[in-house]
């Protein structure tokens, strides 16, 4: 994939990004329920567990320039 970017921005291409804030958005649902939702879909169980993984004591950092902000 990261060759396919190069190209494109090598060869006068664009590269559009999305950033989401996911955060506060898990804050809002309970982790349970939300769960037990997205196992009703039949969603492959290793996607459900990633999911459980995922809302459960989950922390983020930020990396720029090998530094870590607060």
């Amino acid at each position: 994939m990261l060759d396919n970017w190069t190209e494109a921005l090598e060869t006068g291409g664009q590269i559009d990004t999305n950033y989401t804030d996911y955060e506060k958005a898990f804050d809002k649902v309970p982790h349970k329920r939300l769960v037990k939702k997205i196992a009703s879909f039949g969603l492959p169980q290793q996607t459900v567990r990633w999911m459980k993984a995922f809302l459960n004591a989950r922390q983020y950092r930020v990396k720029v320039n090998s530094k870590y902000l607060n």
